[in-house]
């Protein structure tokens, strides 16, 4: 009699790509529903991308809708949609307040299944870029975190992965990855210009999709903005080979697919670079 195969406990993700405007009460009705889309698809974990709930007419305006943690609209917002599909929903970037009453902490917050909170990572990295009459400065209106950020979640009857969080800028920064202790899956939602996105996008995530020997799903702003802006899209999920599994070049929409431990596991044994490390 010949053995049975192994049973694989994979894990459904999506991840939401948006074009948020300048109105919470829009964004916030444009998410519900694309995370009932990414639910319907059997997705037991999706990811909206940063500022999913505000890309403001001007940068001031994040620090006009900022929360205190715990409490607010677009924290009760995820929380209920956590609770409504029995998923665990990571809140792209929302602002929340922060030491200097003239910015914020850019976070996301993670919800598991029964809507509780129980992830948070504020943006460690805060981007700066000039070319030409395009320039940001995220500084101005955000306060950096400070420290590295993780949750555990099981796949169905399967072992637990360990998730680990960033946000857009921060993936430019790979001892930021190395310091999370090898994650399994790495979350980065993102609103990449379009400038820099064209140039380093793809390359970038598949790169810490490699080194980590781990799955990256990242859910990003896709499209042209009220106030002008242009964001790269293709909201992406990469596997530990560094193979793009599924892309959205742009506009609103839901990318999704499994997260396998088994592959992990594969990729970890053929190639034990984790392994092989020496600082």
């Amino acid at each position: 009699m010949s053995a049975e195969p192994p049973v694989s406990h994979t894990l459904r993700v999506a991840a939401v790509q948006m074009v948020s405007a300048a109105r919470v009460e829009a964004n916030l009705a444009a998410a519900e529903a694309l995370i009932a889309e990414a639910a319907g698809t059997g997705a037991r974990l999706v990811a909206l991308p940063e500022y999913f709930c505000l890309m403001g007419m001007k940068d001031t305006d994040k620090v006009a809708v900022r929360e205190p943690l715990g409490s607010g609209p677009i924290q009760q917002f995820l929380a209920a949609q956590a609770r409504r599909h029995g998923i665990w929903l990571v809140g792209g970037t929302l602002p929340l307040e922060a030491p200097e009453a003239d910015r914020v902490l850019n976070t996301a917050l993670v919800f598991d299944p029964q809507g509780n909170r129980v992830a948070r990572y504020d943006k460690v990295h805060l981007f700066r870029f000039t070319r030409g009459v395009e320039s940001y400065d995220e500084a101005v209106t955000i306060a950096p975190g400070g420290a590295v950020s993780s949750f555990s979640l099981e796949a169905a009857g399967g072992p637990a992965l360990k998730v680990g969080l960033s946000i857009c800028y921060d993936l430019r920064f790979p001892e930021l990855y190395r310091a999370m202790g090898k994650p399994d899956l790495i979350l980065v939602p993102a609103a990449f210009t379009a400038t820099t996105g064209r140039a380093h996008w793809e390359v970038l995530l598949r790169a810490r999709a490699i080194e980590n020997l781990a799955y990256v799903l990242a859910p990003a702003q896709g499209g042209r903005h009220e106030n002008g802006r242009a964001t790269f899209g293709h909201s992406m999920l990469i596997d530990p080979w560094g193979e793009v599994i599924a892309n959205r070049p742009e506009g609103a929409g839901v990318v999704f697919g499994d997260i396998d431990p088994q592959v992990i596991a594969r990729c970890r044994s053929s190639l034990p670079a984790l392994t092989h490390r020496v600082m």
